[in-house]
């Protein structure tokens, strides 16, 4: 690609570039010195597990890997023991090093899913911000003022409202943009609600006389529910290594009002290709083109065989009526034991109260037959099949 096709390609799908000449300018430099451009994406590391909506920019980043670029991933394991404020109406909880570890080691092996791992770098902004001294984090400090800090949507609320605002998260963003400074960035990638933390970054470079950041913002993927933010705490989200059956079970619930949104956002299909999806959704039955758009997100992420079968046993279970044959197994060594906790021990559901609720809510089935009540225990003396949901089957069986 020419300079003038690199860029229209990264400008796609993205909300924001601040501003275009300078990335423009970038990519000059870029290819006239054969010096790749530093990508800064920082990573929260207080959740282990990823979803198509992380996945967004992760696959701008990919982009740029794909141009010659570096994808520089910042882990914010000191920012994350301060809550980063962006999105929240309350102090985010703060999170031990332990957990930030933990989280790391499943994390660094989803992430590969997506990117070129000879053109990644990873960094840890403790190495830099827990350095600094007490006389440092003031100078730093000195640099923006409290109405700038205000300024922040989410901050002004709560200050109107009279809710409380801790005084270290007034430090976050100003953490978060000398991770910018540290690591000499080029570009930083974010979603559109870290905005005003990517432009302190490109402030404190000028500050720090650095050439300033050009600073990019993705569009938000909504759910499964296409109301709130694609998100695990809104129980609305499909994680990237779910298996092919459940991505796809997933994709087939999402509402008509999204397929066109996760064909843009979520899938590896061209912008001509998208657009006749867009005219065939005009005369179509969105359930054909859902099936569609399930079978390319499970292409992405597993393979082209695995999205094919995914979408033949979703047929199966769904059109036929018929029950998974290849359903996930779970060995139990009691007799009997108490459903709710059956369906936490096999990972069927996060919580207790969840199997609870979905008892309640005559969303669980044994061998066909719903269960309402919450206290049933379930005898296992041969293989039992639990419907848990719309979409998933467990067989359970006595331990050998």
């Amino acid at each position: 690609m020419n300079i003038s096709q690199q860029f229209e390609f990264i400008k796609r799908n993205t909300v924001e570039i601040i501003p275009e000449n300078e990335l423009l300018d970038k990519l000059k430099y870029s290819e006239k010195s054969g010096k790749p451009l530093r990508v800064k994406l920082g990573i929260d590391p207080t959740a282990p597990d990823m979803h198509l909506g992380n996945a967004v920019v992760l696959r701008k980043l990919r982009e740029f890997q794909e141009l010659g670029h570096i994808a520089l991933l910042i882990v914010g394991d000191f920012t994350a023991k301060i809550g980063d404020p962006s999105g929240r109406s309350k102090t985010r909880p703060q999170i031990t090093n332990e957990e930030i570890q933990k989280n790391m080691a499943t994390y660094k092996e989803q992430i590969f899913k997506i990117l070129i791992p000879e053109k990644t770098e990873f960094r840890y902004n403790s190495e830099w911000l827990g350095k600094l001294s007490s006389e440092e984090i003031i100078k730093l400090a000195s640099k923006f003022t409290l109405a700038q800090l205000l300024e922040r949507e989410e901050i002004s609320n709560r200050f109107k409202n009279n809710e409380p605002i801790s005084l270290h998260e007034l430090f976050y963003a100003i953490f978060q943009g000398y991770d910018s400074v540290a690591t000499t960035t080029d570009i930083e990638l974010g979603a559109t609600e870290q905005k005003f933390n990517l432009l302190v970054g490109r402030e404190l470079q000028r500050e720090y006389f650095q050439a300033p950041q050009v600073t990019m913002t993705m569009p938000i993927l909504v759910g499964t529910d296409g109301v709130k933010k694609m998100s695990k705490s809104y129980g609305n989200y499909i994680g990237i290594v779910e298996t092919p059956a459940n991505m796809f079970g997933k994709v087939m619930s999402i509402p008509d009002s999204c397929i066109m949104n996760y064909f843009q956002l979520a899938t590896n299909l061209s912008e001509a290709e998208i657009k006749e999806i867009e005219q065939l959704l005009k005369n179509s039955n969105p359930r054909d083109i859902k099936s569609r758009l399930g079978y390319e997100i499970v292409k992405v992420y597993h393979s082209e065989e695995e999205a094919k079968e995914a979408e033949q046993g979703f047929v199966r279970m769904f059109s036929k009526k018929e029950v998974p044959e290849d359903m996930r197994v779970y060995e139990v060594k009691e007799e009997k034991i108490w459903l709710p906790q059956l369906l936490l021990d096999s990972g069927a559901v996060p919580t207790k109260n969840e199997a609870r609720r979905l008892i309640e809510q005559k969303a669980v089935e044994v061998d066909g037959q719903v269960v309402t009540d919450v206290k049933f225990e379930l005898e296992v003396k041969s293989p039992v099949v639990l419907k848990v949901g719309k979409r998933q089957f467990l067989k359970v069986v006595p331990a050998k």
